[in-house]
């Protein structure tokens, strides 16, 4: 059983084209419990963001929420996302994930907010918040 944490507020993932400079709002430490990832490839840069931080010029998906793997894990510890996603995609519930050095985060969308945590808890997780 792993401990989950909903994050206040919604979230976007973002796309800006390759060679974008990020905005300030983005390079700015984030406030409370706000998170912000950003990957780089040669295709573009994909940011998750707070919705409200999300950059004008980014083609933005639909709004999500964000969870958050309670308790601290080892960067090598395995099988922590699989217990995750796959109750929720036997829900069918969209997931799009990622991960910290000391932590796991999943975001599905707002939209499906109270399926997803139905599935996590069904599956014998206990979500927080």
């Amino acid at each position: 059983m792993l401990d989950i944490a909903l994050l206040p507020g919604e979230y976007a993932v973002c796309r800006l084209a390759a060679g974008a400079t990020l905005p300030h709002a983005l390079t700015s430490e984030p406030g409370g419990a706000d998170v912000v990832t950003v990957s780089w490839t040669a295709d573009g840069i994909s940011v998750i963001c707070p919705a409200e931080r999300a950059p004008a010029q980014a083609v933005v998906e639909t709004v999500w929420r964000c969870l958050r793997v309670a308790s601290p894990m080892e960067v090598a510890g395995t099988g922590t996302l699989a217990a995750l996603v796959g109750p929720l995609a036997e829900a069918r519930v969209s997931v799009v994930t990622f991960s910290t050095f000391d932590t796991d985060y999943l975001l599905v969308p707002a939209v499906r907010l109270t399926e997803g945590t139905a599935a996590l808890e069904r599956a014998g997780h206990r979500v927080l918040g």
